[in-house]
């Protein structure tokens, strides 16, 4: 049996936590691979206890108290999600195999920087890397060196909208952290323009972060909130999703976020500004809209709720980028592989 540590840098549930559920979600009922989630004491403890994944917390994420918990759990595999677990794992795995896992087009690795030197030392301690998208290795300044232990793997998603059993009714729903890479405050003013131009739309922002506050002040500065609900973080959130007209994000960045995935899972287009990984999901008038100026996101915005027509178009060729991109079985075996290779 495979033993593999799966290590991450952030103490709550968010994207790349999600996606590391979903792996070893995957795996139930592989009785050749065993995994263990490591990372800060938070709030994921409860998230993880649900999902009943084994948990081992560090106070700190650092080479010293990794290298603790190698010792007493011997893992055969080191699955580091991200760049600083990446670089934290490189420390203390030793002779372990480690693998490196970008699920996002980090901003402030793309060009020299101490966090793109950092990185590469665990990017060439690595056995192999996993990267969410294409433009997530391009972005990578270094990413040239890592050609041939390089891998695209798109995520994929397992939504559970039936657990939730309540109504709902939003036009619009953002899904996601409030925070500096996600663009919260532009989220406000194109929501507050699709309300100046169809007075009834509605939406819902569903997240926490550094900027929930900010965002909540400027809803009512905006005087939207009639029409704006910030509803906060929710671990349930897919019948939200699933039951609104669309999805939008303003971010400056991103890898391919699993909400997006979500979302064109569930047949819910997407308005986004054109960035990174959602340039390879987004096709403008086929399963959403992409844009850079913020009377035109909220031009599309507005459209997509008020047409049926249209909003049912773009739907149905979201469940077909879905069907065409994700496939759980595919996705397990690509990282199943990986993990026998180098554990040899």
């Amino acid at each position: 049996m495979l033993k593999v540590l799966h290590l991450l840098s952030s103490d709550r549930f968010s994207g790349a936590e999600n996606v590391v559920c979903q792996i070893i979600t995957a795996f139930d009922g592989d009785s050749e691979v065993e995994h263990l989630y490591v990372s800060p004491e938070g709030p994921i403890r409860e998230t993880l206890k649900e999902k009943n994944i084994r948990y081992v917390p560090v106070k700190y994420l650092n080479g010293i108290d990794l290298k603790r918990i190698v010792r007493i759990e011997q893992p055969d595999i080191i699955h580091a999600h991200d760049m600083r677990a990446g670089f934290v794992a490189a420390l203390a795995c030793g002779k372990i195999p480690l693998v490196s896992h970008i699920h996002n087009n980090n901003f402030d690795s793309r060009g020299l920087s101490l966090k793109s030197v950092l990185y590469l030392y665990a990017a060439i301690k690595a056995k192999h890397i996993f990267w969410v998208s294409k433009s997530s290795f391009d972005g990578y300044r270094f990413h040239n060196l890592l050609k041939n232990k390089s891998e695209i793997l798109f995520n994929v998603i397992d939504a559970k909208a039936e657990l939730d059993t309540k109504t709902y009714n939003y036009d619009a729903v953002y899904l996601g952290r409030l925070t500096y890479q996600k663009n919260p405050q532009r989220l406000v003013e194109v929501l507050s323009e699709a309300v100046k131009k169809t007075p009834g739309f509605t939406a819902a922002i569903l997240g926490d972060g550094e900027d929930a506050e900010e965002v909540k002040k400027l809803i009512r500065n905006n005087n939207i909130q009639n029409n704006v609900s910030y509803l906060g973080f929710s671990d349930n959130p897919y019948k939200i999703l699933q039951t609104a007209k669309l999805m939008i994000l303003t971010s400056r960045w991103e890898g391919t976020p699993m909400c997006a995935l979500e979302a064109i899972a569930m047949g819910v287009p997407i308005v986004s500004t054109p960035v990174d990984g959602m340039c390879d999901l987004i096709v403008d008038d086929q399963n959403g809209y992409l844009s850079n100026d913020n009377e035109e996101l909220a031009k599309r915005c507005s459209e997509i709720a008020s047409n049926d027509t249209l909003q049912k178009r773009l739907s149905d060729g979201a469940k077909q980028t879905a069907d065409r991109m994700m496939n759980v079985e595919s996705y397990r075996n690509a990282i199943s592989s990986v993990y026998h290779r180098i554990a040899k």
